[in-house]
């Protein structure tokens, strides 16, 4: 690291459920957190939304109690990196600031129509090429379509110029570096390539996908690198440190779990499971993964990845709490499941917002299957649990095809990789070893070294990568014959959820 800098860097980890500010010192060692969560919005079946003011209102507070913990000043912080939820679309008025509508989460359904509409002429990887993405409601583009035409006097206000676009990264940056007053409307390379408006090929917005979605090109961020300096914060404890990083969040993990090599894999458990390979150069799927910009550090060359996606695990869980009351807490489910030796015949696919990866099946819902008298809440817990782990394996399978490389080990972060249950189960579906880093906080870290790597804190991705140290091993147990029967019944679990909706 270089000498003669302030000693600290800070990290702004915006998720699905709730937003992190994460302090690191010059090892890379957490010196201080604070997190909030912020409502998950459901104004229907399939329509996930979070408001935007309660999003911004809590990073700031997360800001200034991360610093405030430690006494730290604006002076101490040497630059601020973001890792944000991609996907997720804000739209709004660039002279007050206030969000048109709220959010659409990425997990939102509501455009299924619109993808239906778009498949007709050309099926659903009409896009592909271009966006190295199919055409789906996970995405952003549809998104913004939607809120302009259905928000009144939107489009006609994005027409004239006055409504500006960003996924969550480019909102806070927007109102971090002044908002209405000068605020910065940028985006990176890898929250760009999940809009499915951004050519993978230039890294520049594609007109013709513009055009058909009929979004006007005014809106839309300036598309920069994942790591430079975009602006200073102009608030709050941390006024006047610089913003060097923007990544999505899973990008960000890639980083962060230091995978700059092509080959390397990981998989973060979190409220869905996102597995990303980087592969370097760009690869188009042909297994039902995406194609997507895994880093690009200032001027050098942008690194690609293949990414498979899955949108209900963590949140699986969640729903068990919450929805069912089955447990007090997020971390009961482990010891549930652990009252029962296996799943009892019970298999649990959570299609609540369609199949991702590698199906791509906007019409699946969620089941539970192989139910007889004999199963109990203990089987369901352990069903749960099972659903992320068989998930994951689709996902391997998937990319293990595409990139021509057998996978030797999975590197796992998130919050889930605290259970052991689980992550012993995956790597026996996966017949692999599983690996949990010491630093859990991957997603954070990574927006670290991509403002660090900026600023001059870190001195390169070499450096990075000898940081990157193991906590535990998972191997494989499973007998081969009882791994063949359980995936076989899992795939046949999976076909019952498919053509649930037919509108």
């Amino acid at each position: 690291m270089s000498s003669g800098v302030a000693g600290y860097i800070a990290a702004l980890d915006q998720g699905t459920t709730s937003t992190r500010c994460i302090i690191f010192d010059r090892r890379c060692r957490v010196v201080s957190v604070a997190q909030r969560d912020h409502e998950q919005i459901y104004p229907r079946p399939g329509w996930v939304e979070h408001d935007p003011l309660e999003i911004w209102r809590r990073t700031q507070e997360v800001i200034e109690e991360a610093a405030g913990a430690r006494g730290l000043l604006a002076k101490d912080i040497h630059a601020l990196g973001i890792a944000n939820q991609r996907e997720t679309t804000v739209v709004w008025n660039k002279r007050t600031g206030v969000p048109v509508y709220n959010a659409l989460v990425w997990q939102d359904t509501r455009v299924a129509e619109g993808v239906e509409a778009l498949s007709r002429k050309g099926g659903k990887d009409r896009l592909r090429e271009t966006t190295g993405l199919p055409l789906s409601t996970y995405f952003s583009g549809l998104k913004i379509a939607w809120i302009l035409d259905h928000v009144e006097g939107a489009r006609a206000d994005a027409e004239r110029g006055e409504l500006l676009f960003g996924n969550v990264d480019s909102y806070l940056l927007w109102n971090m570096t002044g908002g209405v007053d000068g605020g910065v409307h940028v985006t990176d390379v890898t929250n760009a390539s999940r809009t499915q408006l951004m050519n993978l090929r230039t890294l520049e917005w594609d007109m013709e996908i513009l055009e058909l979605l009929r979004i006007p090109r005014g809106m839309l961020p300036e598309i920069r690198s994942s790591s430079e300096h975009y602006g200073e914060m102009k608030s709050g404890a941390l006024a006047g440190v610089s913003i060097c990083g923007v990544l999505g969040d899973q990008q960000a993990a890639l980083v962060g779990q230091a995978c700059f090599r092509p080959g390397q894999v990981k998989n973060t458990y979190g409220t869905g499971c996102f597995l990303l390979m980087n592969t370097g150069e760009l690869k188009v799927s042909t297994h039902g993964l995406v194609s997507t910009v895994a880093y690009q550090f200032g001027g050098e060359r942008p690194v690609y990845a293949l990414e498979g996606s899955v949108a209900i695990t963590g949140a699986l869980v969640q729903w068990v709490r919450d929805n069912l009351g089955l447990i007090e807490r997020s971390e009961d489910i482990q010891a549930l499941a652990q009252t029962v030796t296996d799943n009892g015949g019970v298999y649990f696919v959570p299609a609540f917002s369609g199949l991702y990866a590698p199906y791509w099946k906007d019409d699946a819902r969620g089941v539970i299957v192989g139910l007889t008298r004999y199963a109990n809440k203990g089987h369901l817990a352990r069903a749960v649990l099972e659903a992320t782990a068989f998930q994951t394996l689709e996902l391997v399978e998937a990319m293990e095809a595409d990139a021509g490389i057998p996978l030797a080990q999975l590197r796992t972060d998130g919050g889930m990789v605290v259970n052991d249950l689980l992550m012993q189960f995956q790597a026996d579906i996966l017949d692999r070893e599983v690996i949990r880093p010491a630093m859990r906080e991957t997603t954070a870290q990574g927006a670290a070294y991509a403002a660090g790597l900026a600023s001059g804190f870190f001195t390169g991705t070499e450096q990075l990568a000898e940081s990157w140290e193991m906590d535990q091993v998972w191997k494989p147990q499973m007998e081969a014959g009882r791994r063949t029967r359980l995936c076989k019944q899992w795939k046949k679990a999976v076909l019952r959820s498919m053509d649930w909706e037919e509108e």
